[in-house]
């Protein structure tokens, strides 16, 4: 009988694993921390603080996050990438890598590390651009872009994954505490129509950002379904948000392997689909959870190739 894996167990494997998710959720604490040691290095110092209308920023903010003002942002383009790995605040560190890892764990289970990565950058790239423009044009942000609010975050990225994998695979059912099985394209609805209702009531330029992350992911789903090319991948990613690759090493260094023939690779990668297939089968109807390590290794090197 297979047991299942503690949620502890559970999380010591993935980031033994280094997949590209694990690497995503390191860098944005790594950033994290470094961002709280400079804020607190000037709050003890009383220097290197910035008032930027009713909101109290550090330089590093100043520098690093997306301002609503067209004019600031020609001359920091950079923050349209740098923002999306960037969090002040610890809590909303922790919903957004609780959401990453929820969200990106279903997405690798189908869809390949290349994407992944894609729709994160894509998806947070969008999302600004939809608060710059909202900001912009709309008079009730006049005042904000006057005096230029920054936005800073991961979740627009974060709910385009989200969003994207529901939109992949809507049926998806995921167990939540209390409400219990819920199909993926119910939850990401929530939190779209939760966004919707929410930008009136305070932090507009984040719940838009988010609903702009919303529209890339289902737009980059519905697009490769509907037979588009996305070839958004040309980004270049340090090779640490990449699985590093063991070394093969041979105990006869004149050992030379045969190669094999077209119809051998055929009937091999025939047979690789056909266990995928069964994990993702078994995956609908019970849940990662219930995978054995053999079948998740399999699913894992599958997903990155």
């Amino acid at each position: 009988m297979y047991i299942n894996n503690s949620p502890i167990e559970e999380v010591k494997t993935f980031f033994k694993q280094r997949s590209l998710l694990s690497r995503l959720i390191l860098i944005n604490v790594a950033i994290f921390i470094l961002a709280s040691i400079i804020n607190l290095f000037f709050w003890l110092t009383q220097s290197g603080n910035d008032i930027v209308g009713n909101h109290s920023s550090s330089l590093f903010i100043t520098w690093f996050a997306v301002p609503s003002n067209v004019s600031e942002l020609l001359l920091k383009p950079w923050t349209l990438l740098t923002y999306m790995f960037l969090q002040e605040k610890f809590f909303h560190l922790f919903f957004n890598m609780v959401m990453l890892y929820f969200g990106g764990r279903i997405f690798s289970e189908y869809l390949t590390s290349a994407k992944l990565l894609s729709v994160y950058v894509w998806g947070g790239l969008f999302g600004a651009l939809l608060f710059v423009f909202t900001y912009n044009f709309f008079p009730v942000f006049q005042r904000e872009v006057l005096f230029s609010v920054p936005l800073l975050g991961s979740s627009a990225a974060v709910i385009a994954i989200l969003v994207a994998i529901a939109t992949h695979v809507p049926n998806y059912y995921v167990n939540l505490i209390i409400v219990g099985r819920v199909r993926l394209k119910h939850l990401a609805v929530f939190f779209i129509i939760i966004d919707v209702l929410s930008i009136q009531k305070g932090n507009a330029g984040g719940h838009i950002s988010h609903l702009g992350g919303a529209i890339w992911g289902f737009a980059y789903i519905w697009l490769t379904k509907n037979g588009f090319a996305m070839n958004w991948n040309f980004l270049k990613m340090p090779k640490f948000f990449y699985a590093s690759k063991p070394r093969k090493s041979y105990s006869n260094p004149n050992y030379s392997k045969r190669p094999v023939t077209d119809e051998e690779f055929n009937r091999a990668k025939i047979k690789q689909q056909k266990e995928i297939d069964l994990i993702l089968e078994k995956i609908s109807k019970s849940g990662y959870s219930s995978l054995t390590s053999k079948e998740k290794e399999l699913l894992f090197k599958s997903s990155n190739k």
